[in-house]
């Protein structure tokens, strides 16, 4: 097969891929690393699992339910430019050259030539995970999510051991509208990479980090994700 004829299949399961996520984004909450057997299993029944998996009473498997993040408040929006935001809550945004876009040859390789912590570009795998909240310790790979970033989306991150409550502001902060959808076109993560800031926003060859956590922050992800959100050289819907 041709490079040429590569190229078109890749993209061709890709879009079956992409169209199978949004299939199951579509029966209610992003939350992606819930979907274990028996919850597939009573997806078949259709309308009733939808009306659970939309409730306000879902269990995101931490004891954490939607509710209760719900009732998470936030400060409202100070600053809307990115550098002075970043400045303003002791973080620092920066741009990257990118390390290229290649993909490994399977979905189980490595890459451990990353040149920014987190990655901010590079070679990944072939398979790029859903949108949505991961619970700590269920975050995709590094090779994975950064085949997010290429597709134009942003990934907050927070370093393992952040308190809950900071876990739920972020979790309140991803759920707020982004062009008009919640969640539009983000991940929220723990690190796995072993970052030193406490916060960090990533998008394609883009790298918001901040090294303690504070209300300012707030304002900082969200110009940095209203700036950067479907900057990647290959956007995905």
């Amino acid at each position: 097969m041709s490079s040429r004829q590569e190229e078109k299949e890749r993209r061709r399961q890709e879009r079956v891929e992409r169209e199978e996520a949004e299939a199951r984004k579509a029966a209610g909450r992003r939350r992606p690393q819930l979907v274990g057997g028996a919850l597939l299993a009573v997806v078949a029944v259709g309308a009733v699992i939808a009306a659970v998996v939309a409730g306000s009473g879902g269990d995101d498997g931490n004891g954490k339910t939607d509710a209760s993040a719900a009732k998470v408040k936030l400060p409202g929006v100070q600053i809307a430019d990115l550098g002075e935001a970043a400045k303003a809550a002791g973080c620092t945004a920066k741009s990257y050259p990118s390390e290229g876009r290649e993909h490994l040859s399977s979905d189980t390789g490595t890459n451990d030539k990353y040149k920014t912590n987190p990655p901010t570009s590079g070679t990944h795998r072939p398979q790029y995970p859903d949108d949505g909240i991961y619970s700590p310790g269920n975050e995709p790979a590094k090779e994975n999510w950064v085949h997010s970033l290429e597709h134009g989306r942003i990934i907050i991150q927070y370093k393992p051991g952040t308190p809950k409550k900071v876990q739920d502001q972020l979790e309140a902060l991803f759920n707020e509208k982004v062009k008009g959808v919640a969640g539009y076109h983000q991940l929220l993560i723990q690190n796995n990479t072993g970052m030193k800031p406490e916060v960090a926003a990533v998008g394609w060859t883009q790298l918001l980090t901040c090294p303690t956590m504070n209300d300012k922050v707030f304002d900082a992800i969200r110009a940095f994700r209203t700036k950067y959100v479907d900057k990647g050289p290959e956007l995905i819907p």
